[in-house]
């Protein structure tokens, strides 16, 4: 019980202090306090569903960007296929072949 009563002092000798510092504004710092942590957490929640927001655009786009890739790839190694079946057909020369994958190379590498 001596233990009770000594941290009940020690609690009122606090509020003595802050009331000899802070006067009767410390009510009126508290709730400004109060608002202002308030505030905070609310924009808080709302940057954090900005950023699922962004994170969950970003994810959609960089799927489309994959799948628009993987598209483009495979038709890059259809054309390639055609043009070594169609040099195939015309029994062109290793020459020949090498200078259209060279030109095919080059054109890919401008896109």
């Amino acid at each position: 019980m001596d233990l009770n009563n000594k941290e009940t002092q020690a609690g009122s000798k606090i509020d003595l202090i802050k009331n000899l510092i802070f006067g009767d504004d410390i009510q009126a710092y508290d709730s400004e306090f109060e608002a202002l942590k308030k505030d905070i957490l609310e924009k808080k929640r709302i940057l954090e569903e900005l950023v699922e927001d962004v994170r969950t655009e970003l994810n959609t786009a960089l799927d489309s960007v994959a799948t628009d890739v993987n598209i483009r790839v495979t038709e890059l190694e259809e054309k390639l296929e055609d043009k070594i079946e169609t040099l195939d057909a015309e029994k062109l020369d290793g020459k020949t072949l090498g200078s259209i994958l060279i030109e095919l190379g080059e054109k890919v590498s401008k896109k």
